[in-house]
């Protein structure tokens, strides 16, 4: 596997990736957990959400990256997107996908960890990477503790009126 930077023809294999990684996410948990009404107003448009988030993920000229694991046999095995803010030494990863059939095959960690190094490098102190708290993420949140991350609660509330 090699972790390279993004390329532009990436694009359409890094949108198809982000919606087979979450839309079980959405349509699986989400939908069901908060009903049609909520579903709708909070993510009922999510792949055309993530249609138009995806081709901004990589713009240098704001301090947005993307790195991408490419696979032995040329597939994309996942990406990551990060942004820095020099002016606070502070990072964001942004969105982290992997392939469904090469999870738990340290891609994930290859990927954090590039951009963890890449950061470092233009002089970040520290990252900031986020995920939800539901048993969907709990791999996420496995990996980030792995990688000295530390985790704090937060609770946020919906409701339908």
């Amino acid at each position: 596997m090699d972790v390279r930077p993004f390329r532009p023809h990436d694009l359409p294999r890094l949108l198809d990736l982000t919606i087979e990684t979450f839309g079980p996410f959405y349509e699986d948990y989400f939908r069901p957990l908060v009903g049609e009404v909520v579903f709708a107003h909070q993510h009922g448009h999510w792949a055309q959400d993530y249609g138009a988030l995806v081709p901004t993920l990589h713009d240098p000229a704001t301090g947005k990256y993307v790195a991408v694991a490419e696979a032995d046999d040329g597939s994309i095995a996942g990406y990551v997107g990060y942004h820095l803010d020099l002016t606070r030494r502070h990072g964001t990863i942004a969105i982290l996908a992997v392939a469904s059939a090469l999870r738990r095959n340290h891609v994930g960690t290859a990927l954090c960890e590039r951009a963890f190094g890449d950061m470092k490098e233009r002089g970040v102190e520290v990252v900031e990477i986020g995920t939800g708290g539901d048993p969907f993420h709990a791999p996420a949140r496995a990996l980030y503790e792995s990688l000295g991350c530390t985790g704090f609660p937060i609770t946020g509330y919906l409701k339908q009126l």
